[in-house]
């Protein structure tokens, strides 16, 4: 077994790729992965995504919005289930890291993971706040 972790241009990947993975790991259930365009306008309007791959396969994707300096949104971060607790999570978030290391790392977790940040370095922000885009 052979896996890669690399930055790459959202605007490029896969769409049918990007969502058997967001489906494979759970992730998909709390995303629009049934809304095509949208979905790959998420992907196209991210600044910073990274994949893993294994043997050429994904198995992981991490989607960013960054200024590179400040603060980094970790919008989406899955990796298939197949692939999970082996460090492939940890892996795409160094390399956020890698590329904006003077930046902070801010995200929602999934309520199952709400364990697992912790344990990667983590901390609990007890003020965040959501406002959701009216109902059309």
């Amino acid at each position: 077994m052979r896996w890669k972790v690399e930055r790459v241009d959202g605007a490029l990947l896969d769409v049918d790729e990007v969502l058997g993975v967001y489906r494979a790991s759970g992730l998909g259930k709390r995303r629009p992965i049934d809304d095509r365009a949208r979905f790959a306008a998420m992907l196209r309007n991210a600044n910073l995504v990274v994949v893993c791959r294994v043997d050429g396969a994904m198995a992981g994707i991490a989607r960013c919005v960054s200024d590179f300096s400040y603060v980094t949104y970790l919008s989406d971060i899955a990796v298939t289930e197949a692939w999970q607790r082996r460090g492939i999570g940890r892996a795409l978030i160094d390399a956020i890291r890698a590329e904006t290391p003077t930046a902070k790392i801010i995200l929602l977790s999934a309520p199952a993971a709400t364990e697992y940040y912790p344990h990667i370095g983590f901390t609990r922000h007890e003020s965040a706040w959501v406002l959701n885009p009216d109902p059309q």
